[in-house]
């Protein structure tokens, strides 16, 4: 199969920038979007809201094929569950990132990264696995407090059905690529 072969833009550049994710659904994806933009923050825009499962990930294009069957495999294993979103918590003095915290559905999150972050896609971390949304992230420490005080008071309860693989585009947005639906 040539490099990039069933996705989108097929002429694929021969290492492409990719992650996973828990898309936040709409109203509450873009409460989250504005209230970065808000802040300041000027990826907030680029990024759609979400819950990393695999961080951004440098692949080669050829291996796309078997990491998009890797993919399906692991959402077929999976069911649905039920996310809250809820209150603030941040990761100072460590990294200057503010978030949303993930109080119901950490722990399939866990699971879910655990069972994508393996195989094709087996890499070591940065940071131990925390599964969060980010509201503001690199900004001033006053900004980052404002952002902590305000995420205080976030509450979004959804369904999740699967999860995103995305990709980093040559204009530095994040953009959807395929969606993987549980136990399809």
């Amino acid at each position: 199969m040539p490099a990039g072969a069933g996705f989108e833009g097929g002429d694929l550049p021969e290492v492409v920038t990719i992650g996973v994710s828990i898309h936040v659904p709409e109203p509450y994806g873009s409460a989250v979007q504005d209230a970065r933009a808000g802040f300041g923050d000027p990826l907030a825009r680029s990024i759609p809201t979400h819950v990393t499962l695999l961080p951004p990930t440098e692949v080669a294009s050829h291996r796309l094929a078997g990491i998009e069957a890797h993919l399906r495999a692991v959402a077929a294993g999976h069911r649905p569950f039920r996310m809250l979103l809820q209150g603030s918590g941040t990761f100072r003095p460590v990294s200057p990132v503010v978030f949303v915290r993930v109080e119901e559905g950490a722990q399939e999150c866990r699971v879910l990264e655990a069972d994508v972050r393996s195989g094709p896609l087996s890499r070591e971390l940065a940071f131990p696995y925390h599964p969060h949304v980010t509201v503001a992230h690199g900004l001033p420490d006053e900004v980052l407090d404002q952002a902590y005080e305000k995420a205080r008071g976030f509450h979004a309860t959804f369904e999740v059905t699967g999860f995103v693989l995305s990709r980093f585009g040559p204009d530095e947005v994040w953009r959807p690529w395929r969606g993987y639906p549980f136990g399809a």
